[in-house]
């Protein structure tokens, strides 16, 4: 249930959203903008945006006097027939409006660059040894159904398998763009709470893994040059430290102004090897250029949902409860087999509702300073 403050500072928004897209549809529609190609495509973009948006808010508003028109004849109406038609479009709206708000919500702050962008997500084991790693292999797998429900082509691009299983380390690739928008909220650290496989006694224990989500950027987003950059190449190697092939075809790179390192080693060639260690480290590159843009802004600016804090505890899954608590929005779900199977939409849509109810408090207060 959305607060009627927070209703009352998202219709305000919609009111001057509403005010410039009439704006835009008369620019448009003047024949003299057509000799400014760059300036028209730039205002073509932002219509389709407020035009998609004023559709949602034109059902949500009709919604909104059906319901007040519905309260009305049931305050004021002795028809018993009547007021029990109105019962029943009540009924059916109040639901209905509580969605809209939410599609409102969604779409009422305008999709970033990066967000638009396919996600490279790494996800590391962290305490909990053995049961850390299995964990890491169920979080890749949470990604992966994700993925697959949606049709987003997946690729691994990097690997360490745990010793019993899972993973330590596994880095791969959702490409599709708009994944880094849809996963972005799921950096920081994941905990899970059950009885592993390898516990003889019996007794609930915890682990942990943490999970970064990039933004893949094009070439033309981060330059390398590649005189800072040191390629090393040496011998692939499978579990255990063994030897599997005599080649030198793992590659990796470091990259000397930020001391980043990547290594890849699960293609054949040495050159396939190379291309996917440049997309990682690209990608990292591309990273510390968005934090230091977020660093910019006023403290006030920040969303408290993406904190930009790898280190952050953002989720727990306990399986003796069945439960998934997400911890930066105090939302628990009792679904947890359908979440590790990839359903990660309500997850989602609350984090990017929590994350824009905020920036819509964010700029209310600004208006007022």
């Amino acid at each position: 249930m959305i607060e009627e403050a927070i209703t009352r500072l998202m219709e305000q928004k919609l009111e001057r959203l509403k005010r410039r897209w009439e704006e835009l549809k008369e620019l448009l529609s003047d024949s003299s903008i057509y000799s400014d190609p760059e300036k028209m495509a730039q205002l073509q973009k932002e219509f389709a945006y407020l035009d998609a948006l004023m559709q949602t808010y034109s059902e949500y508003l009709k919604t909104k006097e059906s319901i007040r028109e519905a309260k009305q004849i049931i305050r004021e109406s002795d028809d018993e027939e009547f007021v029990a038609f109105a019962r029943e479009d009540l009924a059916e709206n109040e639901p209905k409006i509580e969605e809209l708000k939410n599609q409102l919500l969604r779409k009422l702050m305008p999709i970033k660059n990066e967000d638009r962008k396919p996600a490279i997500i790494e996800i590391r084991a962290g305490t909990g040894g053995d049961e850390a790693a299995l964990f890491a292999g169920d979080l890749f797998r949470m990604y992966q159904r994700f993925a697959e429900r949606k049709g987003y082509k997946f690729e691994i691009l990097r690997q360490t398998p745990g010793a019993v299983g899972g993973y330590k380390q596994i880095t791969f690739k959702i490409d599709y763009p708009g994944a880094y928008g849809l996963l972005k909220y799921e950096s920081g650290v994941h905990r899970v709470q059950r009885i592993p496989v390898t516990e003889s006694g019996g007794r609930i224990h915890t682990s942990a893994a943490s999970v970064v989500v990039l933004p893949e950027p094009d070439p033309v987003d981060v330059k390398i040059d590649e005189k800072d950059l040191k390629r090393e190449t040496f011998a692939a190697s499978g579990p255990g430290g063994q030897h599997v092939n005599r080649n030198q075809t793992a590659v990796r790179l470091t990259h000397i102004p930020t001391g980043i390192v990547v290594e890849c080693q699960d293609e054949r060639s040495q050159l396939q090897n190379y291309k996917r260690a440049l997309d990682i480290l690209r990608a990292r590159l591309y990273e510390i250029e968005l934090r230091k843009r977020q660093e910019e802004l006023d403290s006030k600016r920040r969303s408290s949902i993406l904190t930009g804090d790898r280190s952050v505890k953002i989720r727990t899954y306990n399986f003796p409860q069945n439960r998934v608590t997400d911890h930066r929005i105090n939302l628990t779900l009792y679904k947890l087999e359908e979440i590790l199977d990839g359903e990660l939409d309500p997850l989602i849509e609350a984090l990017q509702i929590a994350e824009n109810v905020e920036q819509l408090k964010q700029e209310t207060n600004e208006e007022h300073t």
